[in-house]
């Protein structure tokens, strides 16, 4: 168990896949973010449930090459509730959780994986059963302060429509106490997608053309198959080393497709492989609100695999939300967001959401559990959810401005900024590396991002203007700001006045 501080309020793109499906139904479709809503009573307890990604891939068809096989995890915390005179508390012990996929209890039907995994992996399965031996229900297993399923073998298609494709679907997961009684229960999202367009106009115009363009390496012949990407090409998302000739698939995937760098951008150039046009798996706050794309974190194609080049580990070592935000609202250095905690041991994927899908989310699925909690979408941050009631002192995240500063102004050299104290707008006079994409973040007293503004300098030094508005074109109130200025290793930093 582990104990909550009082507060006041709270705070890879999966790998690309390569196969043939059958077009899904647009995301339109779906629904969008529900509004209106209102909690659902509470009990003695709350689960928080997520999916520790916010798409995992798979091949619907693995007679010829298979890069992921169905693979999903689950994850969730219990949480006892507290009241005014007792804190609220993380358990594992004493209760159990289960899952199931309500309208989905087959995949055997659905993928010919179970036929080519004893070739593939050298197993074979029950049907039904994943290569960790979890299947479509059962149980989470109590691991620190979580309980998790890995591996669940969950395909985009449920029972009742087994030939369209459906990538946000929701599980059903029980808290249940020791004698069989329920405690809470939650319905998070477990995304999984099988869109790709590799095979279509202005791309690769077969399988075998796929597999006949790669190039000719002792241990691969592409006529022996079905062939394993992961066993010469090391997947950390299947834990295989491959061998050091081959090289990651991330690297290898990326940079033979850098080319597109040339006549595309942004999730247009992601979705040909990250799926898709239909399925649109990056559909967080980030995006959805603040207009971030998968480039913003990850570089475009020819970043992604020169990092690895350079000893980045794909999957292990990803962007991290510190990268913009301050200390107090990132993740420890060196550690992912999705196995991040933190307010009283409660994981980040927990309140926020998952990576890709942070709340609120444009689907409505992903929201339902926020919406349960506390009756309305996003982040789930009504103290009263796991409280019982509204405890006073600062939030998880801190909430003044002696806090804020030196997480804005650590290891940045001075910017310059005219005028200060701001009135309206004001400049800043940057010392930049030319034709190099930049960004200024503008933080309020409380560490959040208000503004975020990218420029590319022409020469060594550029100027670039802010109006005082935040994001959503509204004047800041009077206070107190800090801009940051980032060009890769390159940063600078200063405390603003804006008056009124």
């Amino acid at each position: 168990m582990s104990g909550f501080r009082r507060h006041a309020s709270p705070l890879l793109l999966a790998v690309a896949v390569l196969t043939l499906h059958a077009p899904p139904s647009p995301a339109a479709s779906r629904g969008a973010a529900v509004s209106g809503a209102t909690a659902e009573p509470l009990g003695t307890h709350v689960v928080l449930s997520w999916n520790d990604l916010g798409m995992h891939c798979m091949n619907q068809y693995h007679a010829d090459f298979s890069v992921l096989p169905p693979f999903n995890n689950l994850v969730a915390q219990v949480i006892r509730r507290g009241d005014a005179q007792t804190l609220p508390q993380v358990v594992t012990t004493g209760v159990g959780v289960t899952y199931s996929i309500p309208g989905n209890t087959t995949s055997v039907t659905k993928t010919d994986f179970w036929t080519y995994a004893p070739a593939l992996f050298g197993v074979s399965l029950p049907p039904d059963i994943g290569l960790t031996g979890k299947g479509l229900t059962g149980t989470l297993d109590a691991t620190g302060s979580i309980f998790e399923a890995k591996g669940i073998p969950l395909t985009p298609f449920t029972d009742a429509a087994p030939t369209v494709e459906n990538p946000y679907q929701q599980a059903l997961v029980i808290a249940r106490d020791g004698n069989g009684i329920e405690l809470a229960r939650s319905t998070p999202v477990v995304p999984v997608s099988v869109e790709i367009n590799c095979v279509s106009s202005g791309c690769h115009s077969s399988i075998n053309s796929i597999l006949n363009s790669h190039e000719r390496v002792t241990g691969f012949d592409p006529a022996v198959r079905p062939i394993l990407c992961a066993k010469c090409h090391a997947s950390p998302a299947l834990g295989t080393t491959g061998n050091s000739e081959a090289g990651y698939f991330s690297r290898r995937i990326h940079d033979a497709h850098s080319f597109m760098d040339q006549s595309m951008s942004g999730v247009t150039e992601c979705y040909k492989c990250h799926p898709g046009p239909n399925t649109q798996c990056l559909r967080g706050a980030m995006n959805q609100r603040h207009g971030l794309t998968c480039q913003d974190c990850h570089g475009n194609m020819r970043n992604v695999a020169n990092t690895i080049s350079n000893g980045r580990i794909p999957w292990v070592n990803e962007p991290a939300c510190g990268t913009c935000h301050l200390p107090q609202y990132a993740e420890p250095t060196g550690q992912l967001f999705r196995n991040s905690t933190g307010h009283g041991g409660v994981a980040c994927e927990g309140c926020h959401g998952s990576t890709h899908a942070d709340f609120p989310a444009r689907e409505a699925a992903d929201n339902a559990n926020s919406i349960a909690l506390q009756g309305h979408a996003g982040v789930i941050g009504d103290c009263v959810v796991c409280h019982g009631t509204t405890p006073t002192g600062s939030g998880p995240h801190g909430d003044s401005v002696t806090g804020v500063e030196p997480g804005a102004l650590q290891g940045a050299t001075p910017l310059r900024s005219y005028p200060n104290p701001v009135r309206g707008s004001c400049s800043f006079s940057l010392d930049a590396r030319p034709g190099e994409s930049g960004r200024l973040l503008l933080y309020d007293a409380q560490g959040r991002i208000v503004q975020m503004l990218t420029a590319t300098p022409a020469g060594s030094h550029g100027t670039l203007n802010w109006d005082g508005r935040d994001r959503h074109g509204n004047p800041v109130s009077a206070g107190t700001y800090f801009a940051r200025w980032q060009q890769g290793d390159r940063t600078a930093a200063t405390r603003l006045t804006v008056i009124r």
